[in-house]
């Protein structure tokens, strides 16, 4: 397929995954539109926020287009696809965490299964043969993979039987277990694409993703394995690790990786085929094995706390099996390992870090002097900073306007 001058929709396009497409598909000539409120900082906080993100794209990428628009708001998604008519669809917009879920769940499962169907159903109405490609999750299958007898191991659980070597393929079942809200909110937007794509024969494919990760994840403790384990690491922040023994274990794929299989898809669709996307077990670490990878990479000791309760349906040994979409997509093949993850991701967090701090000094500096510049007259000392009633002028440039500037410096 040839993107130059096509429409491509990105949702959830100041993410991880949603910016790395962004770039992909601007690279190939696309004119990408991105759908993001940052709703994820809403979610998380300050750790969450992906502005920095949404900047980046568009000073990297001249011709990307940013839209502030929610993916539950029905009547401006509809808008936006009968005016837009995209080429390819690329939904990565989503709430991904199981605790703030069970916090906040009407506003999971608007944004996971509503959205998703907000989404579905315009690019029927306005685009029905176009690619539709869904960001899924492997937590669809709620705790079923605790089933697998596993084998304790020094710093790992692994899987006991031979026949589990390769992981989970996509005959784990999704049903009579322990999901999480989060996880049932995705259980209903996967299952709605899957309709979309075998009821109406539309091209929608649906992808489970694991730890989906790189160094554009705005990490946060409850959502980004890898992400705030390096963040946390250089921040000197205290990392809660919970239950399992810190032996855990998840299979990490690069978000570029990501994208070029969602891509392929997107090249030779299947209507409502089910993928299940993951590292696969030669990118499979283990939480002690993460803690120890990124303190010798980063060159300090993380501040880690044990918290013997285990997350709610929490996976103990998770690998991903992709037979089934290597099979139907033999060209794709898996470009990152799992070092090369973690020394990228390390290295664009320190020199993130090295610039913000190059940042604040030269705002220190630009204080300092504007500090010193101010003079105040001694026949008039109260002059610069009050009015004739004695109370202090809004626009007083003495020294209240300059502790003003120095606050939103620190903000």
């Amino acid at each position: 397929m040839d993107y130059g001058g096509k429409r491509v929709i990105v949702t959830g396009s100041a993410g991880l995954v949603g910016s790395e497409a962004v770039a992909f598909y601007s690279e190939l000539g696309a004119r990408v539109l991105g759908i993001d409120n940052n709703m994820r900082r809403s979610f998380f906080g300050a750790d969450g926020d992906t502005t920095w993100n949404r900047e980046r794209l568009e000073r990297e990428h001249a011709g990307y287009e940013h839209c502030d628009v929610d993916i539950r708001d029905r009547t401006a998604i509809d808008t936006l696809f009968r005016a837009e008519r995209p080429t390819v669809i690329v939904h990565c917009a989503a709430q991904p965490s199981h605790d703030l879920a069970a916090k906040r769940p009407f506003d999971d499962f608007d944004v996971n299964a509503v959205g998703t169907l907000n989404l579905l159903e315009a690019c029927r109405q306005h685009c029905p043969e176009s690619p539709f490609v869904f960001t899924s999750t492997n937590k669809v299958y709620g705790d079923a993979p605790n089933e697998i007898p596993l084998v304790e191991q020094p710093t790992r659980w692994d899987y006991a039987r031979p026949e589990d070597f390769h992981g989970i393929d996509e005959s784990c079942r999704i049903d009579n277990c322990l999901h999480s809200l989060f996880g049932a909110s995705k259980v209903a937007a996967d299952v709605l694409a899957q309709e979309y794509g075998r009821y109406f024969g539309m091209p929608v494919g649906v992808f489970r993703g694991g730890c989906l990760t790189g160094s554009h994840h705005s990490g946060a403790e409850l959502h980004g394995f890898l992400a705030y384990l390096v963040r946390a690491t250089f921040e000197g922040r205290k990392y809660r690790i919970f239950g399992h023994k810190g032996k855990q274990v998840r299979d990490n794929i690069h978000s570029r990786d990501v994208v070029a299989a969602m891509d392929a898809f997107a090249r030779a669709p299947r209507p409502g085929a089910v993928y299940n996307l993951g590292g696969g077990r030669d990118n499979s670490i283990s939480m002690l094995e993460a803690i120890r990878a990124i303190e010798q990479r980063c060159g300090r000791k993380l501040d880690a706390e044990y918290v013997d309760e285990a997350r709610i349906g929490d996976h103990i040994c998770y690998i991903t099996d992709m037979s089934k979409f290597r099979a139907d997509y033999p060209s794709w093949s898996l470009r990152h390992s799992l070092d090369s993850v973690l020394d990228e991701m390390v290295e664009v967090m320190s020199r993130r870090y090295a610039a913000e701090g190059d940042a604040q000094s030269a705002a220190s500096r630009s204080a300092a002097t504007a500090t010193a510049s101010v003079r105040l007259s001694p026949e008039t000392p109260s002059s610069a900073g009050t009015n004739a009633s004695g109370k202090r002028s809004s626009n007083s440039n003495g020294p209240a306007a300059i502790g003003g500037a120095e606050s939103s410096i620190e903000t």
